[in-house]
């Protein structure tokens, strides 16, 4: 149940995106963090440091600590196919992903806390596990008992985009993961091509 607590405006700012949602603090500094800002930094980034970087924010983009991180592209280089969208495909496919893609609540960190509160149901039963893997055809419900929690309400209300590979159904209250997304349908900015660079090094 391991995830990472530390400050998340200064990681978004070590990327130059808001990788955790709106954040007003990044909006005023949008600058990498540093009591020097940009001034002294190193000029020429080396190779590795880029891949490293895309790497990163794959994690903490996605909730993800190194170890699960690492096991995942292990599993995507040993299936058949392109080991980086694999990889993506792999991470997309997690319970609290799936949940904040589905708006059932506005970040991924607030969709791991639904589950690990039990208030979400996996194919009827509950599953308080983050890191589920969900297959084509599973469907993911909201507990009788949590339907008319507030957070749930004002997350769904505000819903934006709809994603092809998940379907939501708003009378039930009941979504369902019917296909793997290409890459070209998942909209995170992450340069999988580095992190398959860096970890067949």
């Amino acid at each position: 149940m391991a995830r990472y607590i530390g400050p998340k405006t200064k990681i978004s700012r070590k990327f130059g995106e808001a990788i955790f949602g709106y954040d007003k603090s990044f909006e005023k500094k949008g600058h990498p963090p540093g009591q020097h800002g940009t001034s002294k930094r190193r000029k020429v980034v080396s190779e590795y440091g880029i891949q490293l970087k895309a790497k990163q924010k794959a994690k903490y983009t996605y909730g993800v600590l190194e170890r699960q991180f690492r096991n995942l592209f292990k599993e995507a280089n040993r299936k058949q196919g392109i080991t980086g969208t694999i990889l993506l495909q792999l991470l997309e496919s997690r319970l609290d992903n799936v949940v904040y893609r589905m708006g059932l609540a506005p970040t991924r960190p607030a969709a791991r806390q639904l589950v690990t509160h039990c208030h979400l149901l996996v194919n009827g039963e509950k599953c308080n596990i983050p890191s589920r893997r969900l297959t084509v055809g599973d469907t993911v419900s909201i507990r009788t008992k949590s339907k008319e929690l507030e957070f749930i309400t004002t997350s769904l209300a505000r819903k934006g985009k709809k994603f092809p590979w998940l379907d939501w159904n708003d009378e039930k209250m009941e979504g369902k993961f019917i296909g793997v997304p290409e890459r070209e349908q998942i909209p995170e900015n992450i340069e999988e091509q580095l992190i398959v660079e860096l970890y067949s090094k």
